[in-house]
């Protein structure tokens, strides 16, 4: 038999490494079905709908001049204006394509085998796949029945084997921030030889007064790292810029872990442009969150639950309706974001935020109709 006709088995297939079976892949948000008569809306990506400032257009359009160059690896005109906005040194800060690959390379200067990595679940979806990659042992600290962290239960999780510990706040997909005293209490509990990574992808548009402060923890914890992104606020999702806050031992680190050149000249002069802007982004994220507000308020009144939300998104906790859910929102042009444990809307569109309340209007009514005809059967005489 010719060997290019025999069929692959499993002495023939290339050995792929045991620990892959344990996660599923990242799964991107799905884009709206079309459907005759119905603008589509994608309400799947937590993206920024809001249109891009006019002035970090034209700074990417001049700097998309010259692809045969590599980039400034070490990306110091944006750190320089990142280190004077936020107050720190040069040497407290890395630029990567999204801190996406910051929570890769944070896994790969922490976790191997030999070690364990915390985190609160449900939560990103890349917290498994980074740390399952590593190796690592994952110890997944379910999430209060309020879709908050569970803070006690993460420090009681920590072992002498605990490398990384990973912190979400707003919290993607539930929604609720976290509270500075909280994790100022978290921290003290915390080894000093074990990473903290707080994801703080959505701080901007979380209005709590007491919600947690970052860059002031950083200060205090010299085993804390800050994750921020230009992705979500920024309206720069597709340029790939995110950026670590931590103390110089380990940025010296994670710039030993990241992609060398992995962000564009046209990437760093756009964070850069939108940098200069910074209170307009702050505006433009309390226009969101107003709506954000007004839409979880809609639901509430509808008889949702949605637990707090102060990203750009709300979550409604279906559980097993959540496929349901999102086959409702499909018939009407609406991607949402199906996590099975409930199910993630976006803050877009008014026109499609009007949509997604008619969409839930009727899923309450034609799926919860039952439970409440069930609820009013059973009285004194049926008990």
């Amino acid at each position: 038999m010719n060997a290019a006709d025999s069929t692959p088995t499993a002495s023939t297939t290339p050995r792929l490494r045991a620990v892959l079976e344990t996660f599923p892949p990242y799964i991107p948000g799905k884009p709206p079905r079309e459907v005759t008569g119905l603008q589509p809306f994608k309400l799947s990506s937590n993206e920024n709908f809001l249109a891009p400032l006019p002035e970090v257009l034209d700074a990417m359009v001049s700097h998309a001049k010259d692809p045969a160059h590599y980039p400034d690896d070490a990306a110091v005109a944006l750190r320089e204006g990142l280190a004077d906005r936020l107050g720190v040194g040069l040497d407290e800060l890395v630029v990567t394509t999204g801190a996406s690959e910051l929570l890769v390379a944070l896994t790969q200067i922490t976790s191997d085998a030999n070690t364990e990595a915390i985190y609160p679940w449900p939560s990103f979806e890349m917290y498994p796949q980074t740390t399952g990659l590593a190796g690592s042992v994952r110890r997944e600290v379910p999430l209060s029945a309020d879709g908050r962290h569970d803070l006690d239960a993460m420090a009681e999780a920590i072992t002498d084997r605990t490398g990384l510990i990973i912190l979400c706040s707003p919290n993607n997909p539930t929604g609720p921030v976290l509270r500075d005293a909280e994790v100022r209490a978290f921290l003290d509990r915390v080894p000093a030889h074990v990473l903290v990574a707080l994801d703080e992808a959505y701080w901007e548009f979380a209005t709590v007064p007491d919600r947690v402060r970052g860059l002031d923890l950083v200060r205090d914890y010299p085993n804390l790292v800050l994750l921020r992104t230009f992705s979500k606020a920024h309206g720069l999702a597709g340029l790939r810029v995110g950026y670590a806050v931590a103390h110089p031992p380990v940025i010296e680190g994670l710039r030993k872990a990241v992609i060398p050149f992995g962000v564009t000249d046209m990437s760093q002069a756009g964070a850069l442009e939108s940098l200069r802007h910074w209170d307009a982004v702050l505006d433009r994220a309390a226009q969101i969150a107003d709506t954000r507000d007004a839409f979880a308020d809609a639901l509430r009144e509808q008889g949702w639950e949605v637990p707090e939300a102060q990203a750009n998104y709300v979550w409604l906790p279906l559980g097993e309706k959540s496929a349901a859910f999102e086959d409702a929102c499909v018939e009407q042009a609406v991607a949402v974001r199906n996590l099975e444990a409930g199910v993630r809307i976006s803050i877009g569109e008014d026109e499609a935020l009007a949509r997604v309340l008619e969409i839930a209007e009727r899923f309450r009514a034609e799926h919860f109709a039952e439970v409440r005809s069930e609820s009013a059967e059973v009285g004194p005489e049926s008990v």
